[in-house]
């Protein structure tokens, strides 16, 4: 009895990760009603069922290869279809990983920075998180705009619980947000009125003999538009510094690490499986573009981060920055390029997340903000801050963090392609990236006159971070295997191999 519930339990995994997040966040308002405390403790059980089965869902692709699961057992593309390849299972894992990682954290964070909110927030929490797994998983691509409006309703009213200015930001992110969601759904119109099908791989397979068609290119412009502004792609950012900065942190940390990588999955999706590659290379300069408009964005977010005082608000442009070096792997559309794109949303996931951790520790702890505040932080919060050094090392790339090699990959992929600008600009923004966070590495560990009455944040809140950091450089050593799996799917959509 027992086997043959886990069997089913195995077999329909796909749609169980998403019902597990709908059926959680509808139910917690009823949890709250019993006891609020218990609202933390619950969002953590289903983050947590949801990272096994994005495992489990990474594992099976790996062993087996693409799972496809059929809602209602409607055939495809008359039903929606759940798939999973290499690509998106690893996707799933990442954002799981952050998502349950945040969710042990926020248990302390929230109810110092935003008490008497547990059951909404953790509603919207579960609902988030939920949302961003379904634009991975789903194979129907007016699939993926549900489940990308709410993810993104949530985000909305998650950054508005912040401080004082989280209203403005958070209306600034709802104005950028509802025009990204015009322009996604104006072109899935338009895709669909050219073919008749939501279905990706029927998207694929159809619109080759469509690609001259003006509304075929209408409606993959305003995809790419839409998604970028999802991505916050330079110059389409203007919503994320400040709601990075003024969201409650564990926020700024769940948004950093997950939202921003999902909307570069969608965008890889829509290129490389979509609508193909030769696509771009026949009929649009889409890639020398983006690739350009990258570039900007990772020395302009550099710039920005070395000008800030406020600790959270130099991670939000850093990450700017860090979004543009996977936007550039991708546009640079390579073997090399590609790996390096995909290794970086894991990389950036954990560097930034961990990042926002601290400061979200060091602001419960001691309320402060700013960096020239900082004088002496190592002596009091020695744990806390070897973590902010780790994930910064790897946010700069040095050697053995995972930031390293996959600045290296994208690195390799400019190389491979000529671009020898975009080489300059990697080691470049390098140096700029190395330079802002000297200064806060100045003030923790060499600064003077610093607090002495402080310790280190609640164990909640510390594992997690140091958990991330771990990642952040064992990610470096799994580098090569992690290369090694990314290639079944590069491979695919490439027809080049990466070694």
């Amino acid at each position: 009895m027992i086997e043959l519930i886990i069997s089913r339990i195995v077999e329909h995994a796909p749609i169980l990760l998403i019902v597990v997040g709908l059926v959680g966040a509808f139910t917690t308002p009823l949890i709250g009603m019993i006891k609020k405390g218990l609202c933390s403790y619950w969002a953590s059980l289903v983050s947590l069922i949801q990272l096994i089965f994005s495992i489990y869902l990474f594992y099976q692709v790996i062993r087996v290869g693409k799972i496809s699961y059929w809602l209602g057992g409607w055939q495809p593309p008359w039903g929606i279809e759940y798939v999973v390849d290499v690509l998106n299972g690893f996707v799933l894992v990442v954002v799981s990983i952050i998502c349950f990682s945040v969710s042990i954290y926020g248990k302390k964070s929230f109810l110092k920075e935003v008490p008497g909110k547990e059951i909404s927030l953790y509603t919207l929490y579960i609902l988030i998180s939920t949302g961003m797994l379904g634009i991975v998983i789903t194979g129907d691509i007016f699939n993926l705009y549900v489940f990308l409006e709410i993810g993104s309703l949530a985000a909305y009213a998650l950054v508005a619980i912040g401080d004082r200015e989280a209203l403005v930001a958070s209306f600034n992110y709802m104005i950028m947000g509802t025009i990204s969601a015009c322009f996604v759904l104006l072109g899935i119109g338009y895709l669909y009125l050219m073919t008749g099908t939501l279905n990706m791989a029927d998207l694929s397979r159809l619109l080759p003999a469509l690609y001259d068609k003006p509304s075929v290119l209408i409606g993959i412009s305003l995809l790419i538009v839409g998604f970028s502004i999802k991505t916050a792609v330079f110059p389409l950012h203007t919503w994320l510094p400040d709601a990075y900065t003024h969201s409650p942190s564990a926020i700024s940390a769940l948004l950093s690490g997950t939202f921003t990588k999902v909307g570069i999955y969608a965008l890889i999706r829509l290129i490389f499986t979509i609508v193909g590659l030769d696509y771009f290379i026949e009929h649009s300069n889409i890639f020398v573009f983006l690739s350009w408009v990258a570039s900007a964005g990772i020395i302009f977010g550099s710039v920005m981060a070395i000008a800030q005082d406020d600790l959270k608000r130099m991670l939000a442009y850093s990450s700017i920055s860090q979004i543009g070096y996977i936007a550039l792997g991708v546009s640079l559309a390579n073997n090399f390029s590609l790996a390096g794109g995909i290794l970086h949303i894991f990389g950036h996931s954990v560097m930034k997340s961990g990042l926002f951790m601290v400061a979200g520790a060091v602001i419960y702890t001691t309320g402060i903000r700013r960096i020239s505040q900082l004088s002496g932080m190592s002596r009091v919060m020695p744990y806390t801050m070897a973590a902010f050094l780790i994930g910064a090392l790897s946010m700069i790339g040095i050697p053995p963090t995972v930031g390293f090699f996959s600045k290296y990959f994208i690195l390799l992929g400019a190389i491979e392609a000529g671009e020898w600008v975009f080489v300059a600009v990697i080691l470049f923004s390098s140096l700029l990236t190395a330079a802002y966070f000297w200064k806060v590495f100045e003030k923790i560990y060499f600064g003077r006159n610093g607090i002495t009455e402080v310790n280190e944040a609640p164990l909640s809140m510390l594992l997690p971070t140091i958990v991330l950091a771990i990642l952040s450089l064992i990610g470096g050593f799994l580098a090569p295997k992690l290369i090694d799996i990314f290639n079944l799917w590069i491979e695919g959509v490439l027809g080049v191999s990466v070694w």
